[in-house]
């Protein structure tokens, strides 16, 4: 082999060694360069995973306790049930930064079981958080865990009728209200029992840290660290009359055409071996054979306050005389502790139309029509009994009819998004329309005119209100047949309270400035920081913007 040979031999092999190192060097950079990477993620998932549990631990955790709805089998329900608040709450609690497991909810169908799940959960975690401090261990303290109580209530039927939001003081007395079975003494002794038994947790969850929201309603004896107000009776009965007086313009009316209203109160009767509150008072049944149907004790009150609701707004239009009962039932001298003069026992739809019978002073379609323009039925149940009483009555045309200028196909274009309803009022006429005899002796044709239009005036269809925001109405709603109707925030109450419940697991003191919906208000005659919305009013009108867009309910739903 020459010497060149050699050289050439030397050289390739030279240039292979390079290569390989090379490729050698290369592998090693990519595969440095990947574990530095798989090395970047995992120290990232391992940031990110402990800032999310700082940030958990920081937030707390929180346990919902509410009533069991019961069984619906339709629409012709409130549409506010605990059903649909818990879930809007708990979507709430995840925006404010509670982790999903650290969110409990309890449901119960009576103040025992629901208080034996509060006793259950406070001991536990009080144990826990006690046992974690000795040894040691990491765990949520108590400081850091919200109670969100909705104490069970014994609501008569028509109390439900409103919805489960309905504020009430929960105590001995009205948890057995209800009952009256022949063994009551031992329903109020057990009833007693949960009562206290639900105090004495809450007491024990706040002395060791932990905070308490009571829900809708409070009870005798505790004090909570903040109080969600969602409705009362008495809010109730004043949304109902704003929205009538705003609808009927009684400000611009002239008391030489003033309008007529009634007010119908309904109520659940008991039996008068049980209370002798509907025979001390008087009270109208929807069955003049029945002497004994008087309210329950509850009933009596809630009636009391819606009425006191309505009376609070109405009450200046009848001094006036802008307004007028056709009845008589409500005169210039009636005050808020008349309620009893327009209440009535309903037991089922039809005694709504029975009540409004009487007070219209008519039988059938064929009797010459009493002039009403404005009902308000407190509720939507009772609402759709007036409705189909006024339809068998032959009272013609609709809330639309009210003002000329929209029509129920403007509304359903409205509610559609296909446009923008442009609303003009239209002024009555200063007197009302009458048959003028002393005018018009000589002529029975004018007479015979003057005759029909004052019908077809009386004939009309009258504004008609209710609460609840059933779904069973949301067609008469869309129809005008009932004019408005309305229920809670039920959204923003949410928000709300999940933000108070990381205000509070945080130590942050609840003001109006940490929270916009707070106030104070009286609780077992302490000041307390209360949490409240305004009530949604929902009208044809606004039935797309309040309930559809935010997905209370559907078109369907809707009837359309």
């Amino acid at each position: 082999m020459t010497l060149r040979s050699i050289t050439d031999a030397s050289r390739a092999t030279t240039l292979r060694m390079v290569v390989l190192r090379l490729i050698t060097l290369i592998a090693c950079t990519a595969m440095t360069l990947s574990l530095s990477a798989c090395t970047s993620d995992e120290g990232t998932d391992k940031q990110s995973s402990g800032t999310e549990s700082s940030s958990n631990q920081t937030v707390g955790s929180v346990a919902v306790f509410t009533p069991s709805d019961g069984v619906t089998i339709s629409g012709n329900t409130p549409l506010n049930k605990w059903t649909k608040f818990v879930p809007a709450l708990t979507d709430a609690l995840r925006e404010e930064g509670f982790a999903k497991k650290h969110i409990t909810t309890s449901s119960a169908d009576s103040l025992d079981k629901q208080s034996r799940d509060i006793q259950d959960y406070v001991v536990n975690h009080v144990s826990a958080a006690n046992s974690s401090s000795t040894d040691g261990t990491a765990a949520n303290s108590a400081d850091d865990v919200t109670l969100i109580v909705a104490p069970v209530t014994s609501a008569d039927d028509t109390t439900r009728q409103y919805g489960d939001y309905v504020s009430a003081t929960i105590t001995t007395a009205t948890s057995d209200t209800a009952n009256n079975s022949t063994s009551s003494d031992d329903a109020t002794s057990d009833e007693h029992q949960a009562l206290e038994r639900l105090t004495s947790a809450l007491t024990l969850a706040q002395e060791n840290g932990m905070h308490v929201i009571m829900l809708a309603s409070t009870i005798t004896g505790f004090q909570p660290n903040a109080y969600v107000r969602m409705s009362t009776a008495e809010m109730i009965g004043t949304i109902q009359a704003l929205k009538l007086v705003n609808k009927l313009a009684l400000d611009t009316v002239s008391k030489d055409n003033p309008k007529n209203i009634e007010v119908l109160v309904p109520y659940t009767p008991q039996s008068s071996a049980n209370s002798g509150v509907g025979a001390v008072l008087g009270l109208p049944s929807a069955d003049d054979d029945d002497e004994s149907a008087e309210p329950t004790e509850e009933g009596a009150q809630f009636a009391q306050e819606v009425f006191a609701g309505a009376w609070s707004v109405l009450q200046p239009y009848f001094k006036s005389g802008k307004a007028v009962s056709s009845s008589g039932l409500l005169t210039a001298d009636t005050t808020a502790d008349d309620w009893h003069s327009v209440a009535f026992a309903c037991t089922k739809q039809e005694d709504a139309g029975v009540a409004l019978r009487k007070r219209l002073a008519m039988t059938s379609r064929d009797d010459t029509h009493t002039r009403i323009d404005g009902i308000i039925a407190m509720n939507d149940y009772t609402a759709a009994g007036v409705v189909k009483e006024l339809a068998d009555l032959g009272y013609t045309g609709s809330a639309a009819d009210i003002n000329p200028s929209i029509t129920i196909s403007g509304i359903v274009e409205n509610i559609t998004g296909k446009k923008d309803l442009q609303r003009s009022k239209v002024p009555d006429p200063i007197k009302a329309p009458e048959t003028d005899t002393e005018t018009s002796k000589d002529s029975s044709t004018d007479n015979s005119d003057a005759d029909s239009t004052v019908e077809q005036t009386n004939a009309r269809w009258p504004i008609v209100t209710g609460y609840g925001a059933y779904v069973d109405v949301m067609p008469q709603i869309v129809a005008g047949q009932q004019w408005m109707t309305a229920t809670e925030d039920r959204a923003s109450l949410a928000k709300d309270t999940a933000q108070a419940c990381r205000l509070l697991n945080a130590g942050t003191a609840l003001t109006s400035s940490t929270l916009s919906a707070l106030s104070s208000s009286k609780v077992n005659g302490k000041d307390t920081s209360t949490i409240s919305e305004d009530l949604l009013a929902v009208s044809a009108y606004n039935l797309k913007a309040a309930l559809i867009d935010p997905g209370y309910i559907t078109l369907a739903e809707a009837g359309l």
